[in-house]
């Protein structure tokens, strides 16, 4: 996720200040992993830098001043650009996953089990996503349902490498 596009989005709406951006950001986006303040800060000062983002006041209080940043026209025009670009699909052809079974087999360790735990791992995420998505919001229907079908297509993958293991073994020790 790009944070710097996704707080240039949020300022569309009007000027905020950091702590107001973070609190915006994490409702939509940061459930799961919530933004940091020096996260929000860093990209603020990066876009006021870039010309994406300007001061539009400043306010004393208890602590340090509040900044309140608002877009600036060349902030919308990338905004609008990156929500145009399509996202690069991943294919994941260097996975992690395919790299431990083929390990396994090279070194002689049950590649099976691995497997087996590896499926049991990936159901007890998705029983914890569908129970998320049955309570969620719409948002959380949704990104669930993507985490889901990406999980989906990992267990079908674990169920094929299985049926081909001794395959696999045959050709990695070839």
């Amino acid at each position: 996720m790009s944070i710097g596009h996704t707080l240039l989005g949020l300022l569309e709406s009007g000027p905020r200040h950091g702590y107001d951006l973070k609190r915006a950001f994490d409702a939509h986006f940061g459930q799961d992993r919530p933004l940091h303040y020096g996260q929000v800060y860093a990209t603020m000062s990066r876009l006021l830098k870039n010309g994406l983002v300007e001061v539009d006041g400043v306010e004393a209080g208890a602590g340090p001043e509040r900044k309140r940043y608002a877009i600036t026209d060349a902030g919308i025009t990338d905004v609008a650009q990156w929500l145009a670009r399509p996202e690069k699909p991943e294919p994941y052809l260097q996975s992690v996953l395919y790299t431990k079974v083929v390990m396994a087999l090279l070194t002689g360790r049950d590649a099976t089990e691995l497997l087996d735990s590896q499926r049991t791992e990936h159901l007890r995420l998705m029983r914890g996503l569908t129970e998320r998505k049955r309570t969620g919001d719409l948002a959380d229907q949704l990104i669930c349902d993507h985490a889901l079908f990406h999980l989906e297509a990992d267990l079908h993958w674990l169920e094929l490498a299985a049926a081909r293991l001794d395959q696999l073994a045959q050709t990695v020790r070839g």
